[in-house]
Parts: structure tokens; C-alpha cells; sequence
């Protein structure tokens, strides 16, 4: 058997806090600014911000769209409130229907709408580093192991932050410490969907929802086993299993730097 680790709830909590601290201390900033979407990674890692630095420097900033569900954004606005930190709405629809006409998409175009999907995650990035600049705040990032892994993120959209604190944690650790931090229920358990087009869902676009991706991820990455074996000991089919493996060799771009003829050593 393959199982994600327990991870020891108020020990992670510290750790993560430490860090954040540092991490803006380090950068002489005065505040972290996060995208807020009503989901667990974002709330997650509100509340641990909250935790680390206090409210005052704590900024929320929801960017629905026309599409997105009234309950998403609901539930944001409410973790916000139980927070008491300080929100931003603002609608993208307007910034990216002015892009999408002067590129001429066609939203019915099923491989343009993966691109527009990207852009609306790359205009929300561009709407954070607005008031991260202004502010002197750093943005905080929201993903997680187990989408960072197989490249389940926009590159500069939500893969552009300036730290991250829940990247270490598999989204079904994640679930757990949003529990034990007070994110309500509802919100820790709810079906991952970036909302970058209409009905958009994660279960749709990765190999196996996460109570099963994760043991794989452990078993590839963690304990370093073959693919093989980690099929069998996950009880999870050799084909889905390639396929994560695979996603993760596709997606090693997303994960460093932009290649360079030379690197940043002094000579």
C-alpha cells in the first residue's frame, strides 16, 4: 500500500509560519497580497498568512469572471470576513474580453480555449503584482505538490508568485491543514476547478482525482520506486500511472528557470 504521510498538524503550522515570516522579512516587504478563489489552496494559504504576519498585512483580491459560480466567490468572500483581512473584487471579464477581441479567439475553438484559460490566469497574476507593487507587498503563491508535480498550473499566470508556502503538501494535506486551521469545511473538501473557462473542472484535465494521484506522486517521487511498483502497490492501473510520470517530464519547464546559454555564477 502507498499512503500519502500524516503530517503533524501544529508543527506544520509553525513551520510554514517561520517561513513566511522570514521570507518577507528577508525582502523588506510589508505585507503578502493572494488571489482568492473561494478554493483551499488560496484559503489555505490565507490563513496561514494571517497566522505568520497578522490581518493588517494580509490583502485578498478575488478576480472572478461572468462565469464564475456565485459560490466560489461567496465562499471567499466569507473565509475573507472570518479572516478579517482586507479584500479587492474585481471582474476580469471586461480585461480579457478586450484581449480576446484584439486576438481574434474563438471560444468555441477547443485548443484556443485552453489559451484563453491561460491568459485570464496570466491576467490575474498581472492584477496581483499590481498591488504587490504598490503596496511593497510579495505575492504569495497558492499551489500545491501535487499539481506543481504534473505541471497543473499556468506558467506566469498562477506559477508567477514570489514564495510559496503550501508547495511542499499534497493537495489531500492541504485538505487537512485547511481543516485544522478553521477553513470551513465546505472549502477544504471542495472539487478543485480553476474556473479559467466556463464549467471548468480539475477532475477533467488530470489522470486521477487527487485521493488517488497522490500515493502515485508518493510512490514516484517520494519513495522513488518504478512505475511498476507503484501501480501495484497503489492499486492504481500501469497506464495512469505513465501517464503522471509523463506529465511531470513534460512539464519540467514550468518548474525552472528559462534556459540560458550561461548560467548566474560569477566568473
Amino acid at each position: 500500500m502507498l499512503a500519502v504521510p500524516k503530517i503533524d498538524l501544529k508543527k506544520t503550522v509553525k513551520e510554514i509560519s517561520y517561513f513566511i515570516r522570514g521570507v518577507v522579512e528577508d525582502a523588506n516587504a510589508l505585507g503578502v497580497v493572494i488571489g482568492l478563489s473561494g478554493g483551499v489552496d488560496s484559503s489555505l494559504t490565507a490563513a496561514l498568512c494571517v497566522q505568520a504576519l497578522g490581518r493588517s498585512k494580509v490583502l485578498g483580491i478575488m478576480m472572478p469572471t461572468n462565469f464564475t459560480p456565485r459560490e466560489d466567490l461567496e465562499d471567499a468572500r466569507e473565509l475573507a470576513e472570518q479572516l478579517e483581512i482586507e479584500t479587492i473584487i474585481i471582474n476580469i471579464s471586461d480585461i480579457c474580453g478586450s484581449l480576446f477581441m484584439a486576438l481574434k479567439a474563438d471560444q468555441l475553438d477547443a485548443e484556443q480555449k485552453i489559451s484563453m484559460g491561460n491568459v485570464r490566469a496570466r491576467v490575474r497574476m498581472i492584477i496581483l503584482y499590481y498591488y504587490s507593487n504598490t503596496r511593497n507587498y510579495l505575492v504569495a503563491g497558492t499551489s500545491d505538490r501535487s499539481e506543481a508535480l504534473i505541471g497543473y498550473f499556468t506558467k506566469y499566470g498562477d506559477g508567477g508568485a514570489d514564495f510559496y508556502p503550501n508547495i511542499h503538501l499534497y493537495k489531500t494535506q492541504v485538505r487537512e491543514l485547511a481543516k485544522y486551521m478553521g477553513v470551513p469545511e465546505r472549502i477544504s473538501y471542495k472539487p478543485s476547478s480553476p474556473q479559467l473557462y466556463p464549467r471548468h473542472k480539475a477532475i477533467d484535465e488530470i489522470p486521477v482525482d487527487y485521493d488517488k494521484l497522490d500515493p502515485i506522486l508518493v510512490g514516484l517521487f517520494d519513495r522513488r520506486i518504478s512505475s511498476k511498483e507503484t501501480s501495484q502497490l497503489a492499486s492504481i492501473p500501469i497506464k495512469i500511472v505513465e501517464e503522471v510520470l509523463s506529465r511531470f517530464n513534460k512539464s519540467k519547464h514550468k518548474r525552472s528557470f528559462p534556459s540560458m546559454v550561461k548560467g548566474w555564477e560569477l566568473d
